[in-house]
């Protein structure tokens, strides 16, 4: 950091110089200019003396040959002054868009350093618990519950490995290569899915789920979406107390499909609503962040939605809480 901010330091020490020089060189310019006026009306109005054409200082000002060396040269004034504007405006401009990429940098970096460190740990805490379940097994008799137990515990972790490979997977693609199925789906039952996948992974979780008895039909890439509610839905719980309540409401019209999912957690500040969508943004540093999770969620889910033609946006809940609204057109082609 100390080195980037050395480099930013010398750009605009360089752009200060560059500045200050053209500035310096724009009035010597002026004055120059000034100079050859002077210089010239002095020689014509010589000529019209020695063509004995004697004038006063108003009548000289006023004769059209001095009015025609006065013109030229306003005109080169101006063309000065226009030149300086333009640079000026350039080196302005010049310097917003340095500010705006070291910003932008010293931001990925920073999200990179933060997804580095959550993948770390996202990692090592399920490898370990695996590793130290194979250990048990391997040195002690233990009874058939206690085996159990301790192989329910792995099965989850290695669930939890499956699906931050899957996020990983997914994210690539999506960056690269997504090219969503359409299909014939009912919206309806992939939420229920959904619902079914995640409460089996967090069954302390109070859900409600409000939509038709009907099937909700739609085109789309089945796939993607499970993902999108899932994902949603985990981060809902993730950013909400001990007993975490997720209300969802589908419904739907002739052309759209509207999905929304609301907690009750800690919510999110209105200067970070669009940056929750960038990829491996996260709420808070990650050197003090207490919940799980990459940063590659909210990016899926907004890009799968973009594909689908469709949009997600956040709302606060009341009195507390985080509501995402997600629309999605009923007819889609891929």
């Amino acid at each position: 950091m100390f080195k980037k901010l050395n480099l930013q330091t010398f750009t605009y020490i360089v752009i200060a110089y560059m500045l200050l020089a053209f500035l310096w060189w724009t009035t010597l310019l002026y004055i120059k200019n000034k100079d050859a006026f002077d210089a010239k009306s002095q020689l014509l109005r010589l000529g019209m003396a020695a063509e004995k054409t004697l004038l006063t200082d108003e009548e000289y000002r006023a004769h059209p040959r001095f009015l025609e060396l006065k013109s030229g040269y306003d005109r080169q004034d101006k063309m000065i002054a226009c030149e300086a504007i333009v640079f000026i405006a350039s080196l302005i401009f010049g310097i917003v868009m340095i500010r705006k990429g070291y910003l932008k940098q010293v931001e990925a970096a920073k999200q990179s350093r933060n997804f580095l460190l959550s993948i770390t740990h996202e990692l090592k805490s399920p490898l370990a618990s695996i590793r130290l379940t194979l250990e048990t097994f391997l040195k002690r008799e233990l009874l058939k519950s206690q085996t159990e137990y301790l192989s329910k515990n792995a099965l989850k972790e290695t669930d939890r490995l499956t699906s931050l490979v899957n996020d990983l997977l997914l994210a690539a693609r999506v960056e690269n290569a997504y090219q969503p199925y359409a299909e014939q789906i009912d919206a309806r039952q992939i939420v229920i899915e959904a619902v079914s996948q995640v409460s089996d992974r967090f069954p302390k979780v109070q859900f409600d789920f409000d939509t038709q008895d009907s099937p909700i039909l739609m085109k789309g890439d089945k796939t993607g979406l499970l993902s999108v509610f899932q994902n949603l839905i985990e981060n809902g719980i993730k950013y909400s107390k001990d007993e975490p309540q997720i209300s969802i409401m589908l419904t739907t019209n002739q052309d759209k499909v509207y999905l929304n999912i609301a907690d009750q957690g800690i919510g999110i500040p209105d200067d970070e609503k669009k940056k929750v969508f960038e990829k491996f943004y996260r709420v808070g540093s990650e050197d003090t962040r207490e919940t799980k999770g990459t940063g590659l969620g909210l990016y899926i889910v907004h890009e799968i939605v973009r594909y689908h033609k469709g949009k997600v946006e956040i709302a606060d809940n009341i009195p507390q809480g985080t509501v995402f609204k997600v629309t999605l057109p009923v007819d889609f082609e891929a």
